[in-house]
């Protein structure tokens, strides 16, 4: 189980470090309030509450756990997100012995019970997150509440899935974990697929996530207009994935300007657009890949 920790760790630290990955963090550059530095550092803090879910510990706790360690170690919020999508699916592989599938992982989320929404809002006490508002009118509490939404949690009996189901509807990770890890999986497969250096395949997959849907993240911080816009923006520089790698391997191919998605990355980190949930989608498709051992570095 030990070693299926290490494997998320591993996703985390590869996701952090590949280039380009338009307006997120990477190993050509720190963001305004966010450095490489304190992603790695995330990575690694985050390692002992993803160990808990190989084990098979209850899943609210050890997000939590994951969540307070990355807190302590980045300083900040550096990977919350991507936490939220490899607990399942590190718990999931922990059961099936390296078999890891969609329905196992969407298994454990739907097994979910109230105490690990307990814990799972605890963990926003420990980061400042930001998150649409919930439903007017619904049960739900607001996340930003943490810890003191114990009581309407237990007396609601609303249990992790429970909570998840109306942020699914806007994408993104909550989605991911409701509705069977669609995107997570076909980028592992995707991964699995091109040949090319693994930072290679990952940059291209990157940009075919950012190409395929509007990021969440960017909805909620920019409007959907914007998000709408960079989704286009990405969607104009993917080309076949193998002859992309190529090109961000380093092959002249005419038709592949690697110079202009450098462009495309730098200004979106200009304008202050961060698609995290792309990033997080890239986290645990690596983390899939690794665990099937279907790439290696």
């Amino acid at each position: 189980m030990d070693e299926t920790a290490r494997r998320a760790e591993l996703a985390l630290l590869l996701e952090a470090t590949v280039a380009p990955t338009p307006g997120n963090v990477s190993r050509k550059r720190d963001l305004p309030d966010l450095s490489l530095t304190q992603f790695l550092a995330g990575s690694v803090g985050a390692r002992a509450g993803l160990a808990d879910a190989a084990a098979g510990r209850p899943i609210g706790a050890a997000f939590e756990h994951a969540v307070a360690g990355m807190a302590e170690q980045a300083k900040t919020n550096t990977q919350f997100g991507a936490l939220m999508l490899l607990t399942p699916l590190v718990a999931a592989a922990g059961r099936e012995q390296r078999q890891l599938t969609p329905a196992g992982a969407r298994a454990v989320v739907a097994e979910t019970t109230v105490a690990d929404a307990v814990a799972f809002y605890r963990a926003f006490d420990h980061v400042d997150v930001r998150v649409p508002d919930p439903p007017a009118g619904s049960a739900i509490p607001d996340v930003a509440e943490g810890s003191a939404a114990e009581p309407v949690l237990k007396e609601h009996d609303l249990t992790l899935d429970a909570v998840l189901q109306p942020a699914a509807t806007r994408g993104g990770v909550a989605s991911e974990l409701v509705g069977g890890f669609d995107r997570t999986f076909a980028a592992a497969d995707q991964l699995a697929s091109t040949t090319g250096s693994l930072p290679a395949r990952a940059a291209a997959v990157h940009l075919e996530l950012l190409a395929a849907e509007p990021d969440p993240l960017i909805a909620t911080a920019h409007g959907a207009a914007i998000a709408d816009t960079v989704r286009d923006r990405a969607a104009a520089l993917t080309a076949d994935p193998d002859r992309l790698v190529a090109a961000l391997d380093g092959a002249d191919i005419d038709e592949i300007d690697t110079d202009a998605i450098d462009r495309f990355a730098e200004e979106l980190v200009e304008r202050g657009i961060n698609p995290g949930a792309t990033a997080d989608l890239l986290a645990g498709g690596l983390f899939v890949a690794l665990e099937r051992k279907e790439v290696s570095l």
